[in-house]
């Protein structure tokens, strides 16, 4: 096959493919190349029909503009120069290599044996077959965002196929893709728990590991990036990247914000063992941030063979224009960041002032976007939280921790649950940063579900092929009479209550509240702590096990009824901490007896008794939350509000029905053992008896 072409010298300034006039533009970064070819491809991309020769410019950018070929067009890049992997330079002419812009991915990535290898000493024994590029150009988003201020953000974290590929009354061809989440069931089933905004698991293309596709394993989750621009094709109905442009316009007319997981600490390529498909080959020490004294090897923060080098700016700019092509073009309304101090790390550690995080806070297109960290990597002082700024937002495991721990009944942990119930301002507000600054979570992709979390106390990752010993170890969890699932009435009703516990407290929290989805439906992976490899049943969310409608299991509605209430209250419309002197707010903590806490109260190792009482001043509003935590039945004596002798008691999870129970003040009721309460101010000056 032949085509009939015409070669221009032309442009540098934008990388990746761009149209001038009649022209494609080819341009790609290599600072260590002698030559670079662009190879073109058949309809089909098994026919190699063009190799062309591209120039290069004073910014070791080389670039070709070509007329004759069109959207659609299937290419590869061939990188020439040394080959000294001991000098960390990896260039290999015969290695095809995939356009770290490539917007749209043709084929399927797939391990074969290697039968000649000339540099088999360095590298993998499985030999890649790397996919190629397609030549996307697509318009810029023009549907209307929803701009939900943080104050009134709700997060639902999600895995597009394990979120949709159960879920009742989605057709089967879409099915675990993209346009499954904007099916009208789907956003009627998370509008009507009460979420603002879906985050979504890494939705950029990414590829297994050898080590997954040798035990007949894949990887799930998707936290192994290889095209930053490209949505993973398996999500697209018919590889037609404006699915996703569709699906969230459509999530966005109903209200919905898009958020997306990204993963900017490493790439597919791994270890110096790892495949050479993309940077490796353009220009590694550029892209990776290269052992100083064995440049063969990679300075490994990330725990997954390599580590992205930000403070080149080349790898800065490629993360830039991913950032900005997503909100752009795509429409997301923020992004979730992996491993997030790797963003931030220069050769003495994490800076908080890095030049990426300057270049977010100037960009007019990206510093209005919601930007949250993953505060922590595995790298030498690698636990940043709250040492991010404004306008970071935050994973807050302490709050996890801390949650789960309070609630299995360990000793010693009111004083801390108090001051992360209450937004934890030890961590964020020194820095003069928001109440919201917090993403508060129980439970999330990694680790157990919320199901698990009351059914197990140990781990049980053997369908991981690695003898039980990944994920982690301790999980503040507690199976509450029985390991696993079990028939006993008894523990299955304390097992729910513990649920609706966690998540009265998560969803009542100063913070932003976090919830992993199929949470709504006590969703369970068989114990599995660590189902990053499970593409199956395990992680599909199998939405209709227990209730024929999603939306009757009683969860669902609890997360329902407590998200109501949390948007009935103004206790949440603000941005700052509350504390005593507050105008407008006033916030006490008691103990059983309707007083203040006192220094004994706190310290008490078996006191798993707390009362929060905040009072909205100006409206004249009162909102009271009550815990026990512990094994025993106690009395709590209701306190007395300046402008209300009543307490209506909005939700028991003690109890099977909800039935609103107007109390008056100073009465003893009866809290019962592993249970919590809410109760709203009424204005009525009596109640009948």
């Amino acid at each position: 096959m032949t085509i009939n072409i015409k070669v221009s010298e032309g442009h540098y300034c934008k990388l990746g493919t761009t149209i001038y006039g009649e022209q494609i533009n080819f341009a790609i970064y290599s600072s260590t190349a002698t030559k670079v070819e662009l190879c073109l491809f058949d309809l089909q991309g098994n026919e190699e029909i063009e190799r062309i020769t591209m120039r290069p410019s004073e910014q070791a950018i080389w670039h070709i503009g070509i007329e004759g070929i069109s959207e659609g067009q299937i290419y590869s890049y061939f990188v020439d120069g040394e080959f000294n992997p001991e000098q960390g330079i990896w260039h290999d002419a015969n290695q095809a290599l995939l356009d770290p812009y490539a917007k749209q991915i043709h084929g399927e990535f797939s391990w074969d044996i290697c039968e000649n290898n000339q540099f088999n000493q360095f590298m993998c024994l499985l030999q890649p077959t790397p996919p190629k590029a397609k030549v996307c150009i697509i318009q810029k988003y023009a549907g209307e965002r929803p701009v939900i201020p943080w104050h009134k953000t709700v997060i639902y974290e999600c895995h597009v196929k394990g979120v949709t590929q159960h879920f009742p009354n989605i057709p089967s061809s879409i099915a675990g893709k993209f346009s499954a989440l904007s099916c009208p069931e789907f956003i009627k089933h998370i509008k009507g728990l009460g979420v603002t905004s879906l985050e979504l698991l890494p939705v950029q293309y990414f590829i297994s590991e050898e080590f997954l596709v040798e035990k007949g394993l894949s990887n799930y989750w998707g936290y192994n990036t290889l095209g930053f621009f490209a949505p993973h094709p398996a999500y697209l109905v018919d590889n037609d990247v404006t699915e996703f442009q569709a699906m969230v316009e459509k999530l966005h007319a109903e209200g919905i914000e898009v958020i997306i997981d990204v993963v900017f600490n490493h790439t597919a390529e791994g270890s110096n063992l790892g495949p050479t498909l993309s940077f490796r080959g353009i220009d590694n020490s550029h892209y990776y941030r290269i052992h100083p004294k064995n440049k063969i090897e990679y300075i490994n923060d990330t725990g997954c063979g390599n580590t992205i080098n930000i403070c080149s700016p080349t790898t800065l700019r490629l993360v830039m224009d991913s950032l900005r092509y997503w909100v752009e073009y795509m429409g997301v309304d923020g992004f979730r960041f992996d491993l997030a101090p790797i963003l931030g790390r220069e050769q003495r550690g994490f800076n908080p002032q890095h030049a990426f995080f300057q270049a977010l806070n100037q960009d007019p297109i990206l510093s209005g976007a919601k930007l949250i960290a993953e505060p922590w990597d595995i790298g030498p002082v690698g636990y940043q939280l709250a040492n991010f700024t404004l306008p970071w937002r935050e994973w807050n495991d302490q709050y996890r921790d801390v949650i789960r721990r309070f609630w299995r009944g360990d000793h010693y942990h009111l004083p801390v649950l108090a001051r992360h119930f209450h937004g934890s301002g030890y961590l964020f507000e020194s820095n003069k940063r928001p109440v919201t600054s917090g993403i508060n979570f129980i439970t999330a992709h990694d680790g157990f579900t919320l199901a698990d979390l009351v059914s197990y106390s140990e781990k049980n990752n053997f369908a991981n092929e690695e003898n039980n010993c990944d994920g982690h170890n301790e999980n503040s969890s507690s199976n509450w009479g029985s390991e696993g699932e079990t028939d006993d009435p008894a523990i299955n009703s304390l097992r729910l209550r513990m649920q609706k516990n966690m998540l009265l407290t998560l969803l009542l929290s100063q913070g932003v509240p976090m919830i992993a989805a199929g949470t709504e439906v006590a969703h369970s992976q068989q114990g599995n702590n660590n189902a990053y490899c499970q593409d199956n049943d395990m992680s599909w969310i199998q939405w209709q096990k227990d209730h024929a409608v999603p939306s009757l299991h009683p969860l669902y509605q609890f997360i329902k009824q407590v998200l109501q209430i949390r948007q009935e209250l103004p206790f949440y419309d603000h941005s700052h901490f509350i504390h005593d002197g507050d105008p407008r707010f006033s916030v006490r903590w008691l103990n059983s007896e309707g007083v203040a806490m006192n220094e004994s109260d706190w310290q008490r190792a078996d006191n798993h008794c707390l009362g929060y009482w905040l009072t909205d001043i100006l409206e004249m509003k009162s909102l009271l939350v009550l815990f026990n935590a512990g094994k025993e039945t106690l009395l709590f004596s209701l306190p007395t509000t300046p402008f209300s002798k009543l307490w209506q008691q909005r939700v028991d999870t003690s109890a099977l029905e909800q039935v609103s129970v107007v109390f008056p003040s100073a009465c003893n009721i009866s809290l019962k053992a592993h249970s919590s309460w809410i109760l709203l101010s009424v204005k009525q000056e009596f109640c009948d008896e």
